[in-house]
C-alpha cells in the first residue's frame, strides 16, 4: 500500500459503528491495520463486533454533552491521540408524512443526533488534532442534505446543516493539518434502507442513475481514502456517493 494512502496503526474513532454504514467501515479499517475505536448507544451490538474484529468498544448517548466528551478523553487515554474521526451516528426519524404532521419532538431528536451530537464531537476532537498537526474528521451526510427528499423534513434538514457546519469548520482550520469532510451517499443498503416503504424505496432507488442502491463496503472504501494522509488537500467538501444522482 503506498505509504499515503496507508492506515497501519492509525488510532480511529468509528461512531455509530453497531450496525449498518458505521459497522462496514470499522471492519474495513481494522482490514487496513488501523486501531479502531468503536461505540454506539447499542453496547452489546459492539461487543459482539469486537469478538470477530480487533475493535476496542467504547458506549456513548449522542445526545449527551458529556457523554460525547468523556468518549473522547476514554479513547485517547485508552489508545493515545486520535488521527481520525468517522462518524456515523444519525437516525431518520418519524418519515413518510408531509411537514403539516411533523412531530416536533421527533425532530428536536433528529437534530440533537444528527447535527448537534456531531458539533459537540468536532468541538471536542479538533483542538487537540490542531495542536499535533495533523487530524482527518469525516461527517457521513446524505444526499438528502444537499437535495432534499420530500416525507424526511427532519433528516434532510440536519444533514444539510451537518454539510454546512463541515464546510464552516474547514475554512476555520485550514492551516491546521486538520481536514474536515463530509460524505453524501445516496440510499445505501443498510438496516435504515430497510426501515423505508416500498413505495419510498422504490422514489429513492428511482432518482438513482445506476439502477441500484450503494453497498456499505462501497462507503467504507471511500472512508478510507478521506481519512488517510492522501487526502491532504480537500477540507470543508462534500464527497457525493451517489450512483450519478449528484453531479456536482
Amino acid at each position: 500500500m503506498d505509504e499515503s494512502t496507508s492506515l497501519d496503526n492509525q488510532i480511529i474513532l468509528v461512531t455509530g459503528a453497531a450496525s449498518g454504514i458505521g459497522r462496514q467501515i470499522a471492519i474495513d479499517l481494522c482490514s487496513r491495520k488501523a486501531k479502531v475505536a468503536v461505540c454506539d448507544k447499542n453496547i452489546e451490538a459492539l461487543k459482539e463486533l469486537a469478538k470477530q474484529y480487533p475493535v476496542e468498544v467504547f458506549e456513548v448517548d449522542f445526545t449527551d454533552e458529556k457523554s460525547i466528551n468523556k468518549l473522547v478523553s476514554n479513547v485517547e487515554t485508552k489508545l493515545g491521540p486520535l488521527k481520525a474521526v468517522v462518524n456515523c451516528v444519525g437516525i431518520l426519524g418519524k418519515n413518510g408524512e408531509k411537514i403539516e404532521s411533523l412531530d416536533i419532538a421527533d425532530f428536536d431528536l433528529v437534530y440533537a443526533i444528527n447535527l448537534r451530537g456531531a458539533v459537540i464531537l468536532t468541538k471536542a476532537v479538533i483542538s487537540g488534532m490542531a495542536q499535533r498537526g495533523y487530524g482527518r474528521i469525516l461527517h457521513i451526510a446524505s444526499i438528502s442534505g444537499k437535495e432534499g427528499n420530500p416525507y424526511l423534513v427532519a433528516y434532510s434538514a440536519t444533514k444539510a446543516g451537518l454539510i454546512g457546519m463541515v464546510k464552516s469548520v474547514g475554512k476555520e482550520y485550514a492551516t491546521s493539518g486538520v481536514t474536515i469532510n463530509a460524505m453524501a451517499p445516496a440510499l445505501i443498503e443498510s438496516p435504515m434502507s430497510d426501515s423505508f416503504s416500498e413505495k419510498q424505496l422504490a422514489l429513492l432507488k428511482s432518482r438513482i442513475p445506476m439502477e441500484r442502491l450503494g453497498k456499505s463496503q462501497e462507503v467504507a472504501d471511500l472512508a478510507a481514502w478521506i481519512v488517510s494522509p492522501a487526502c491532504s488537500f480537500t477540507t470543508g467538501f462534500t464527497f457525493d456517493l451517489s450512483g450519478g444522482r449528484a453531479t456536482y
